[in-house]
């Protein structure tokens, strides 16, 4: 193997280099990977604007991805040269409150691969073999690539208990809300109503599986939930655009006593009616990343054909061409969903 590899740095926002790097050594609990495909997310947008307040530059980007066991450490076992896998990109601390409970999603000293740590964007990564998960043979790697927003989308649906035989309610159409839609409905969601103001997006998103769509220029939340789930409305509703309009779309329509829960991040502060969320006494519920289990129900959903991918995937560059890919999106807003990077182009 060439000692020396390719590693991509975003030097400042639009600004992308290569540089020629060692390949890692690993150590006796690491494991060496090929990196395969790499997501670009929305996250990763702000980060080549410079608009994202938690990451600073320079950065190796990526952090959703897909890839090639190549050497694994002597104390590592379960894995095998030329596995396919993927890679959790959380880094946290294992001994704060949140990591001690089972919620490592939150460590308070949470750090996240590519964001404020070295991400996977070369040809080559080392990381601890606790952060491995094993990708069954029957996912491409073009998939595997997406099992990380998959896993975010799992995890959000986890959050409403009561979510077999719900009636689920989906403000905003990217990517996470139509993986959302695909996630509520394989884990037992009776119907879903997704919502956005592209007519491009809606139409993807019921050619994978959402029971209804609705264009909220032209049709009223509150009319369409009734419309389509009866008087009493959805169980729960998620935002999954964050801003002020949906939150108030959801607040305002949302049946009394019945959940919201806040998927997306808002880029500023909200400005939203309480004394509403208030009087209906909802439950105003947030989510978080993930955690390993749901990496495990992301991919066993997808083996199990109850989750499409492929019709999210909007275009694929070569590694060397990480500046094109953004520069495609920036052109491409309403069309495009996911992008991925082709560091190994030889295999889907």
């Amino acid at each position: 193997m060439n000692k020396e590899m390719l590693q991509q740095v975003m030097t400042a926002p639009k600004k992308i280099v290569f540089r020629k790097v060692p390949v890692p050594e690993i150590g006796d609990d690491q494991v060496l990977v090929k990196i395969m495909k790499i997501g670009v997310c929305g996250s990763d947008i702000h980060v080549y604007h410079g608009t994202h307040p938690f990451t600073s530059y320079p950065v190796t980007q990526g952090h959703e991805l897909s890839a090639k066991v190549v050497k694994t450490g002597k104390n590592v076992t379960g894995f095998t040269e030329g596995q396919k896998v993927t890679i959790e990109p959380q880094v946290y601390c294992g001994t704060c409150y949140p990591c001690t409970h089972g919620k490592y999603n939150l460590c308070e000293k949470l750090k996240v691969m590519g964001f404020q740590t070295t991400g996977t964007a070369s040809e080559y990564f080392a990381v601890d073999a606790s952060k491995v998960t094993p990708l069954p043979e029957n996912l491409t790697y073009n998939e595997g690539a997406m099992i990380e927003p998959l896993a975010v989308t799992v995890h959000a649906a986890k959050r409403f208990t009561e979510l077999k035989g719900a009636k689920v309610a989906i403000l905003g159409c990217g990517p996470i809300g139509i993986l959302l839609a695909q996630s509520c409905k394989a884990l037992g969601a009776d119907q879903v109503m997704i919502t956005d103001i592209s007519d491009y997006r809606l139409e993807l998103a019921k050619r994978c599986g959402a029971d209804f769509t609705v264009n909220t220029k032209e049709k009223d939340f509150g009319e369409a939930m009734v419309e389509y789930f009866g008087e009493d409305k959805a169980d729960v509703v998620y935002d999954c655009a964050g801003n002020d309009i949906t939150m108030g779309q959801a607040i305002k329509y949302a049946r009394k006593g019945s959940t919201i829960i806040l998927v997306a991040v808002f880029g500023k502060l909200a400005t939203v009616d309480l004394a509403v969320l208030n009087d209906h006494e909802l439950d105003l519920n947030t989510t978080m990343m993930y955690r390993h289990e749901d990496y495990v129900d992301a991919i066993r959903l997808v083996s199990e054909g109850k989750i499409q991918l492929k019709p999210l995937m909007s275009s694929h560059f070569a590694f060397k061409d990480y500046l094109k890919a953004y520069e495609y999106i920036d052109a491409n807003r309403e069309t495009t969903m996911k992008v991925l990077i082709d560091v190994d182009e030889s295999e889907e």
